[in-house]
């Protein structure tokens, strides 16, 4: 495992609601980073197709005229674009953490998907519980994405926006002794003003502490809105202006002892943050406080987590979500299953 390396966070905006075009600024992206030598590079919130900002912003009969066109540039797993950014993770050996609006059926979820430099999939996960209105949009996520993952370059995870506002997920998080944190965000200007839990201040601190809590690296990328989107949700409305303004993105890396230490962007400044991580700084910022290690009190408090996959439908024959050891009576089993 490498202990020093570049990192690299995406602060753009999106190519709302046109997939194609997204996904071909996702390869540049993947293939600049790379050509600066970064070994991860990680994408804001459902960068592709673009956060729904109309979902604050008007009327449900007002937001109809989006849910189709959201819909159908939402992106399924297996599809040629999601082969595209696995094709270019593999071409520039590079892993890649992108955020996505996820098809599954019916269904639209936010959903980060890492990509290992081989271009192999090594975790697509949900978002636990959409935030606020994000419920109209999107469905849930499980157990099963609270999920920390041992690459080349170190033991990598994922949330996304408010996710790291949930204490115990966190906690989930951190016991798996997680080094790299992928974190993605939307825009952060939306109600500015107004919002005050909404806006970047907020919402850096709450990736610089989870940088401190769980003593490791956090990449937190954020999206910003372009004029062009603006002007698409807005429609020349003043008022709807004012609650979505241009720019809004405050991407920042984070070192374990919450110091920023990433390049600079002006808000409404698309490009590419970066920073040269060391894993060996963990040791020193646990040997402080380890939450879920010699920091925590069990005999007191602890987590209770249930990391098995939650389907709608489970085949007959499958049992994966039943855990059985030899004194489960039978009578247990069938109980469970049924």
């Amino acid at each position: 495992m490498s202990q020093q390396f570049k990192v690299a966070a995406v602060q753009a905006a999106p190519s709302f609601l046109d997939v194609d075009t997204g996904v071909k600024r996702a390869v540049a992206f993947i293939e600049q980073a790379a050509k600066e030598g970064a070994k991860l590079v990680v994408f804001p919130e459902t960068w592709l197709p673009g956060y729904p900002n109309h979902i604050w912003l008007g009327p449900v009969a007002w937001q109809m005229q989006f849910v189709g066109r959201y819909f159908e540039n939402s992106i399924e797993a297996g599809s040629d674009h999601d082969k595209a950014i696995a094709k270019a993770a593999r071409d520039n050996n590079i892993q890649v953490s992108l955020g996505l609006s996820e098809r599954a059926g019916g269904s639209l979820y936010i959903a980060q998907w890492h990509y290992g430099e081989d271009g192999e999939i090594i975790k697509r996960r949900r978002k636990l519980k959409p935030t606020h209105v994000e419920r109209t949009v999107y469905g849930e996520g499980d157990g099963s994405d609270l999920h920390v993952a041992e690459t080349s370059i170190g033991r990598v995870g994922q949330l996304s926006c408010w996710e790291h506002l949930q204490p115990l997920s966190k906690y989930a998080m951190y016991s798996q002794d997680e080094q790299i944190h992928c974190a993605a965000w939307p825009n952060l200007k939306l109600y500015e003003g107004g919002a005050y839990a909404l806006g970047h201040q907020v919402n850096n601190a709450a990736s610089m502490l989870y940088a401190v809590e769980g003593s490791c690296f956090v990449v937190a990328a954020c999206a910003l809105v372009s004029k062009e989107q603006q002007d698409m949700l807005c429609e020349g409305d003043p008022q709807r202006e004012a609650l979505c303004p241009v720019g809004g993105g405050y991407t920042k890396i984070y070192a374990p002892d919450g110091q920023s230490i990433g390049t600079e962007l002006a808000d409404t400044e698309e490009g590419i943050v970066y920073a040269d991580v060391d894993l060996s700084m963990i040791a020193y910022a646990k040997a402080a406080a380890d939450p879920a290690g010699h920091y925590s009190r069990p005999d007191v408090t602890r987590l209770l987590l249930n990391s098995k996959p939650q389907r709608p439908v489970m085949q007959f024959d499958d049992t994966s979500g039943i855990e059985v050891v030899a004194d489960t009576p039978a009578a247990e089993i069938v109980e469970a299953a049924e």
